[in-house]
Formats: C-alpha cells, structure tokens, sequence
C-alpha cells in the first residue's frame, strides 16, 4: 500500500473515472490527433489525467494544473510515460486563463476539474486536513499560502467563524462551537487537529453527539478547509475561467464532493444551457439570449455501489457536464425560428 509521500501512480483511484472518460473523450474509433487538447485544472496524482491520455492516445494532449507541489511531484511520477504529451503547471484553477494561454491549450477540446480535498492530502497527517489523523492545524492545499486553518482559529471573532461554519459546513451548531472555541484559545493556542476536534465535539449537545452519523468535527473541518483556500471563491472564478478556454463542442465535467461546490455547478451550467428568457406572452424573442452551452448531465451522476464499495471516498461523489455551443449558429437558428 503506498504511503501518503510515495509518489507512485497506484495511490489515486479516479472517482467515475469511466464515466468522465466517456463524456470527455470522442468515442472509440474517432482519430484524435495532436490538435486535441485536455485540461486537467486539479491534476492532483494523476489519475484521471493518465486515465484522458490513454484514451486520447497516441497523440492527444493534456495540461494539468495543481497549486500543491506534492500533487504534482505525484502526478508528475505517474505521467511519465506519456512524455512531452503531459504539461504540469503549479497554479490555481482560477489561473487557467492564463497558463492555457502560454502553454498552448488555448482554445481546449475538453476540461475537467474534480474539486475538494485529495487522498493524498488526507492521508498526510503534516497537512492537517484530518481530525482522524493527529497534526498542525494546517490545512493550505498550497503550502505557501498565507493563512493557516490555526491563524483563522485563533484571530476570528466569534460571530465570523460561526458565520463560516454556517456558510461553508451548513452546520447547525455553529454559534455554540464558535463559542467554545473563543473560550478556550484564551487559555491556550489551538494548534493541533487533535485540540479543535475534541472542543467541537465538546461543543455539540450531547443527544447530537451520541445520534450524529458524522464525527461533530466533519463540517467544521471541511468549512475551515474552505476558508483557507478559498474554495468558494476559486470555483466561481475557475469556473468562468474553464468555460472561457473551452472551444465550440468542447466538454467541460466538473466533480463536486458537497452540496454547496454541486449546487454552484448546477446553477452556473444551467445558466449557460438558458436560452431566452422573454415572457411567453412576447410573440418573439427580444431578449437576445441564446444558449452558450447544452448539458450532457440532466441530474448529477454518482458512483455505482461497486465503485463505493472498492473506494468509499467516491460515496459523495457528483458528477455534471456541458458541451459548449456556437453562439453565432445557436442564434441564427433563433432567428429561424422566430
């Protein structure tokens, strides 16, 4: 079993792996040459980027963008014997405007982003992303970055962190939790995953913590992961910024791991699948809107049970999908129609 620093290819299982080949790759008995250009804006270890250019072989492109070193130290391992056929960039998603620009994958044929936290960060108790594993509290996907899980314990006040454990874990307890927390790093720094699980846990009633299906600590972890990342922010920004790069019939997926990152995608690609929006009793069309995109998932896809069953992180698992439209011939048929 590999080890959360062993950088081979084994240790990331891609979640509806199939299922994003199928929506992202032409079928099987359609050339793609060179000109076909993937990007991968969460390479993490590189599964599902392997996964895009075996079946885009034997010239298909990939770029693949991760803001984590390690990932890409892992990805970079596991890609190797796809050669020049792989780029990897250190850069946020939101970046991929301009990193899709200087490396050629401007417009793209395909992107996918597989948002939330990686096995691999999980796994690596240094990293702090998990009350199940003793370590700093940390939680930067990005290293480098400025603000830690524990900088946020310790200088919000009250009523913002429990803003964002509402905001960003919908948990329901959040001003008691906030309180408890305030109480306590006035004694002492909370600084370990260890330290902010038990005062959450300590936190929750008592007929709550005995009945949770969940540990307390899950949404209040996942929210200041979000936090100190700014998740919420990248995915509206990365976003726009994807569906941007992508050419006329190109396909973006986007899989999400919580109802907040789902519902983001599903209103962002039904936005774009919306053509006019006249009242009906307008005879015709006055708006002007046209459809910029079609959707490929009418309702999120998750795993099959045997995928559960064989990864059961895949569980919370949605998948969603677009394929890009031409506005120009979009609207002539409009016009026909009108």
């Amino acid at each position: 079993m590999p080890t959360p620093n062993d950088p081979t290819p084994t240790y990331h299982t891609p979640v509806l792996g199939e299922r994003v080949r199928v929506l992202l790759v032409p079928p099987a008995g359609v050339s793609v040459g060179p000109s076909f250009k993937v990007v991968d804006m969460t390479v993490g270890g590189g599964g599902h980027a392997r996964l895009l250019l075996e079946a885009t072989a034997p010239a298909g492109r990939l770029l693949g963008l991760d803001r984590d070193p390690a990932a890409l130290a892992a990805a970079k391992a596991a890609l190797m014997p796809f050669g020049d056929r792989a780029t990897l960039v250190r850069a946020a998603f939101d970046a991929v405007t301009e990193v899709a620009a200087d490396a050629g994958f401007d417009p793209a044929d395909a992107v996918l982003m597989d948002l939330g936290v990686s096995s691999r960060q999980l796994d690596d108790p240094a990293r702090g992303f998990s009350f199940r594993l003793g370590g700093p509290l940390d939680m930067r996907m990005d290293p480098d970055g400025p603000v830690t899980a524990a900088d946020l314990v310790a200088r919000l006040p009250e009523q913002e962190l429990a803003r964002i454990f509402r905001a960003y874990g919908e948990e329901r307890h959040a001003r008691r939790i906030a309180q408890r927390i305030v109480r306590a790093r006035e004694d002492a720094p909370i600084a370990t995953t260890a330290q902010l699980a038990d005062l959450v846990a300590a936190a929750y009633p008592a007929k709550d913590r005995h009945t949770a299906r969940i540990h307390p600590a899950t949404r209040v972890f996942q929210a200041l992961r979000m936090a100190v990342n700014d998740e919420t922010g990248q995915l509206a920004r990365g976003l726009e910024s994807a569906f941007g790069i992508l050419a006329p019939g190109g396909r973006m997926a986007v899989i999400s791991f919580h109802s907040l990152e789902d519902r983001a995608v599903k209103r962002f690609f039904a936005d774009l699948a919306t053509g006019c929006v006249c009242p009906p009793a307008f005879p015709v069309c006055r708006c002007g809107r046209v459809p910029q995109a079609k959707l490929l998932t009418r309702r999120a896809q998750r795993p099959a049970a045997a995928e559960v069953a064989a990864n059961p992180r895949a569980r919370s698992a949605r998948l969603r999908a677009i394929e890009k439209v031409s506005v120009a011939a979009d609207a002539a048929t409009q016009r026909r129609a009108a």
